[in-house]
């Protein structure tokens, strides 16, 4: 070592003793008081609001927003994947991407720019119960943007072009979502909760499903579902009820009314353990899935559960997270959510980690489920959950849009519209024996439904040294949905069996 470099290296030396030795005199010093508690939370208070029904059986709220010049229209249809036609899965999502592509007045390209020339924003979409259309104008521009909404919901035009562009599109999707080990994991887990209720099936159809779709298969759904007595309308912003009102009648009042058809789906089945493991031998991490049938959005638990999945899992308290990211290290994150639909609902927990880690990471997760029904939750712990929802809860309701949002999800699921504004405090009215009561109520630890998609060689073998057996390895080329097996079918070979064997769900 040169006499200069070693010098030097003395000098950095002792600087940095003296550094040390004033930033350790200076520690003493910092002050050791408590961060400040938060303010109170202000006093929130949801528009008014005003709801008729149309001659017609429309229903429609009107709610008074007058912080800005704006506003928000929503239409939603009952009905959605759920209702899909046997063997034709898509068709609700197919019907609603085309809603704004072309009406029987109006191309595709008029909407796109009458909408832009009134400076609003216009679009549809659909879920597995219901299909929704929103509009977004200036409050001048209010009976431009409602008789828009009229046309692209009543009069779609289904054009052939289109259909065949929207079909092609979500084929190529479907593909691509093939090869994506977090869209199998997520599509395995429903089709294992729900079986071959439509819950558990792909909403969006399958590459098969799809391709069967024809015109007059569109026309018949929109027809049997889009009427006015299956639809809630929704004005919220810069408008007085009457104005609302009057307008809603002028423009969908003389739609006719017409008979809807009544659902008879089967119920889910029960919740049973099942362990399926989608082999993919080139991942180099493993997607994790856990959870089990739960209950619809209507049930009157639904809020001290919601909470306690939030306790496992969920913004606020989140054990998962703490237990295999904080504590362990074995992913980047963990949560759970509860999805509570019409009819009935579920409860996942999710994460992904390292092959070589896989097994812990699911040992420790079912070991939380476990420990949720079985010890009390603390109130600190429940508070924090709540203090979530209650802080979040004001974010919600900001904009037209966001209001017209949360009362048509209250309309939808037949619960009172008041329930909007004494959110938090039904939220802080929960306590932990009732998390508690829930919990042993809706978590059977020994009867979850669990998804692994990874490389299965590489953790297989450790799954049975953490207690989990009876595994089912499905390679991923193998992997159909629409079977009873989870796997594809070999080809029949010509003149064996019938010849054209009808297509019918099994029970489980």
């Amino acid at each position: 070592m040169s006499r200069r470099w070693g010098r030097s290296l003395g000098m950095w030396v002792w600087g940095f003793v003296l550094c040390a030795t004033a930033v350790s005199a200076q520690t003493v010093a910092w002050p050791s008081e408590r961060p400040p508690r938060p303010l109170a939370a202000r006093e929130i208070q949801f528009p008014p609001y005003e709801m008729r029904t149309l001659g017609n059986g429309m229903q429609v709220i009107a709610v008074l927003h007058h912080e800005q010049p704006i506003v928000s229209m929503r239409v939603l249809v009952r009905a959605g994947g759920a209702q899909d036609p046997q063997g034709k899965g898509g068709v609700g999502t197919l019907a609603a991407s085309l809603l704004d592509q072309g009406t029987t007045t109006r191309s595709a390209e008029t909407i796109a720019d009458l909408i832009d020339f009134i400076g609003g924003a216009l679009g549809a979409g659909a879920g597995m119960d219901l299909t929704f259309a929103n509009a977004v104008v200036m409050k001048d521009s209010f009976l431009v943007g409602l008789e828009l909404l009229n046309d692209i919901i009543r009069n779609p035009a289904f054009a052939v072009e289109e259909i065949d562009r929207q079909k092609q599109q979500a084929i190529s999707s479907l593909q691509v979502s093939s090869r994506d080990p977090d869209y199998i994991a997520d599509a395995l887990f429903d089709r294992l909760v729900y079986g071959f209720h439509p819950y558990g099936l792909p909403l969006g159809g399958t590459e098969t499903s799809l391709a069967s779709i024809t015109r007059d298969d569109l026309l018949a759904y929109h027809r049997r579902y889009f009427v006015p007595n299956n639809m809630v309308l929704a004005i919220v912003g810069d408008i007085t009820s009457a104005e609302a009102f009057a307008a809603a009648e002028r423009v969908f009042g003389a739609w006719p009314r017409r008979e809807v058809p009544v659902a008879r789906q089967t119920d889910p089945p029960p919740p049973t353990r099942r362990i399926v493991i989608v082999d993919k031998p080139d991942a180099v991490q493993t997607e994790i899935r856990a959870g089990m049938v739960a209950i619809p959005r209507k049930h009157p638990d639904y809020m001290a559960w919601d909470l306690a999945v939030k306790i496992l899992g969920g913004e606020g308290a989140n054990r998962l997270h703490r237990v295999l990211r904080s504590e362990r290290g074995l992913t980047y994150g963990a949560s759970a959510d509860t999805e509570a639909r019409k009819q009935a609902g579920d409860f996942v927990a999710e994460t992904d980690t390292r092959t070589e880690t896989t097994a812990m990471a699911l040992r420790l997760m079912v070991d939380e489920f476990a420990k949720l029904p079985r010890e009390r939750v603390g109130e600190g712990e429940l508070a924090g959950a709540q203090a979530y929802l209650a802080g979040n809860f004001p974010l919600t309701i900001e904009t037209p849009n966001q209001i017209a949002t949360q009362i048509l999800n209250v309309l939808f699921y037949d619960l009172p519209v008041d329930q909007i504004g004494t959110f938090r405090e039904r939220v802080t009215a929960v306590t932990p024996d009732d998390v508690q009561r829930v919990a042993q109520e809706y978590v059977k630890p020994d009867r979850l439904s669990i998804v692994l998609v990874g490389n299965a060689r590489a953790f297989v073998q450790q799954l049975s040294a953490m207690g989990f057996s009876n595994v089912e390895v499905i390679p991923i080329d193998q992997l159909d949905l629409m079977s009873a097996t989870l796997k594809k079918e070999p080809p029949r070979r010509a003149g064996i069996g019938s010849s054209g064997p009808e297509f019918t769900r099994p029970q489980q």
